[in-house]
């Protein structure tokens, strides 16, 4: 039997990750998940990829807003409504989409952490970033993830390559939203559609593609070879190291530690099969 066991929302992208028992589905993913973003002086994003020391931002849920925590700068409240309300054109990745500023207050706070000039935005109900058209259905949406509203990653997967490995690491370094227990490691590569607590189903589109992010210690923003180096090993295909599934959605509702995960079809293309899968 498949268990749902994790399940995890990054309200401000490529900062800390919250771990939720239950997770609202709203039309783009998990309620609060990735609607707030850092961009620069040019309106791009930021991420850890480039500034690994994003990763020691912590982040709690509040009744009114955000509560972001840096270890040699305090505290900040981001409010759910923003201040400011300008609208701006952000850039992420290779998409252009309409998001407000929160407030100054807050702007100056994350650049005198970051120490870096940068602005906190958020996007509204009124912008809709489609995911990526190649692999998913027309008009799909996301907030600020990468590609797409869900990432899952089973713990078996997780548990098969630290034992390949010297130091184990934990799931934080993977940043998923949805992780199950039970079945065999990588089962996630070939799910197709599947229900999760007999409600709301979800359709695996793209295996995910690993980058440097994964190798930044998420409580210390320091870098090492690892997992990309064992990684490489036995999870490369068309030269990406995969790991995970990225998944779009159908319904509302909510997911809940310990809700049953069904499996109602497998892909069979070629694209989801990996060697060790």
């Amino acid at each position: 039997m498949l268990t749902i066991s994790k399940l995890f929302i990054y309200p401000v992208k490529s900062l800390g990750g919250i771990s939720l028992s239950e997770a609202e589905v709203t039309d783009r993913g998990f309620k609060y998940d990735r609607r707030w973003m850092l961009i620069d002086e040019n309106n791009q994003f930021l991420t850890q990829r480039v500034h690994p020391q994003m990763a020691l931002f912590k982040l709690e849920i509040g009744g009114d807003g955000l509560s972001v925590t840096h270890p040699e700068r305090g505290e900040m409240h981001i409010p759910f409504e923003p201040v400011e309300a300008q609208l701006s054109e952000v850039v992420i990745w290779e998409d252009t989409c309409q998001a407000v500023s929160v407030s100054r207050e807050v702007d100056a706070w994350f650049s005198d952490a970051l120490g870096l000039t940068c602005r906190l935005v958020y996007m509204p109900d009124s912008t809709k970033r489609e995911v990526d058209q190649r692999y998913a259905p027309k008009g799909m949406i996301t907030s600020f993830s990468d590609a797409y509203p869900f990432l899952m990653i089973g713990q078996a997967s997780l548990d098969d390559l630290n034992a390949r490995m010297e130091i184990a690491l934990p799931m934080n370094r993977f940043r998923p939203n949805i992780v199950f227990t039970g079945g065999i490691a990588f089962e996630e590569d070939r799910m197709n559609h599947i229900r999760i607590g007999g409600t709301i189903d979800f359709y695996g589109v793209k295996l995910c593609a690993r980058c440097v992010m994964t190798t930044i210690d998420q409580q210390s923003a320091k870098k090492a070879k690892e997992p990309l180096k064992t990684l490489a090993s036995y999870r490369s295909r068309e030269k990406k190291i995969l790991f995970g599934q990225n998944l779009i959605h159908q319904g509302s509702g909510f997911v809940k530690v310990g809700d049953p995960l069904e499996v109602l079809s497998t892909h069979t293309e070629e694209r989801f099969i990996v060697g060790g899968s």
